[in-house]
């Protein structure tokens, strides 16, 4: 067991962080494959875990390329369904902390208990995200770096003109400063999708598969399933989306050209 650890808050009841890598960023559908934590007592003891799964499904090499986890490695590891309960238990006295937990690791682990039919409620804890207080302290907006990288406060801020004079600069400030960064739009823009591909509304709502036939849901309540299946099988969820006024014109046209096709089948 590692050493105490002096923590510049006193603590109520143990405080738990903890970090999952997963099969990938889709809450329904990925798994966990690694799940960290370090849990902090009230008098300052820590426990240290990190507990491997075998997810069920093929690990994706975009997924590998970012945890160094592959199929082999998790071959012979028990499946979440069957550590759930101990966890559960483990966590039960626990409040939660981690870097980006209120968005996505929170959210994957209570998918995980859910489909292993273990109850876990977060509702009764304090959830701090690390993330969200970097952000709100150190804001990444661009009046921040037009003082990180031009050393000078934005005027005119959100006058549409100073603010892409001020982005202009700070893109020369920062082809400077990065010595590693790509010298051509080509390359920068790869660097850019590295971090956040672009997406459009269409993509956000639908993701083709190869070798499958027709888009699949990543979002709402049919998440995971394809658009035709649901075509065939639930027509008025369709019908309700094309009703929505704030619905992306480009998706109501996915939306219809999949109730046509169920229609016409």
């Amino acid at each position: 067991m590692p050493d105490p650890l002096p923590f510049p808050i006193p603590l109520e009841r143990p405080l738990v962080f903890f970090d999952l890598e997963t099969t990938g960023l889709r809450v329904g559908t990925d798994r966990i494959v690694e799940l960290a934590i370090i849990r902090l007592a009230p008098g300052g003891d820590v426990m240290e875990k990190v507990r491997r799964f075998n997810p069920g499904i093929p690990i994706p090499a975009e997924a590998t390329a970012v945890h160094g986890i592959t199929d082999a490695d998790v071959a012979d590891k028990p499946p979440f369904p069957s550590r759930a309960r101990a966890l559960a238990q483990l966590l039960e006295p626990c409040d939660l902390a981690g870097f980006n937990v209120r968005r996505f690791d929170l959210p994957m682990l209570m998918a995980e208990f859910q489909r292993a039919g273990v109850p876990f409620d977060p509702k009764a804890r304090r959830v701090v995200d690390v993330q969200m207080i970097f952000h709100r302290e150190e804001p990444r907006d661009l009046s921040a770096a037009v003082r990180f990288y031009l050393g000078r406060e934005l005027e005119d801020a959100h006058s549409a003109l100073a603010d892409i004079r001020a982005t202009a600069a700070v893109m020369g400030a920062q082809l400077q400063r990065y010595p590693h960064l790509p010298r051509d739009l080509g390359g920068l823009d790869a660097y850019c999708d590295e971090i956040r591909p672009f997406e459009t509304e269409v993509d956000r709502w639908f993701e083709e598969v190869e070798g499958d036939p027709g888009p699949i849901f990543r979002r709402g309540k049919h998440q995971g399933t394809r658009l035709f299946e649901v075509a065939k099988s639930h027509p008025d969820y369709l019908e309700w989306m094309l009703r929505l006024e704030d619905l992306d014109e480009a998706v109501k046209a996915v939306v219809r050209k999949g109730l046509e096709e169920a229609r016409q089948r």
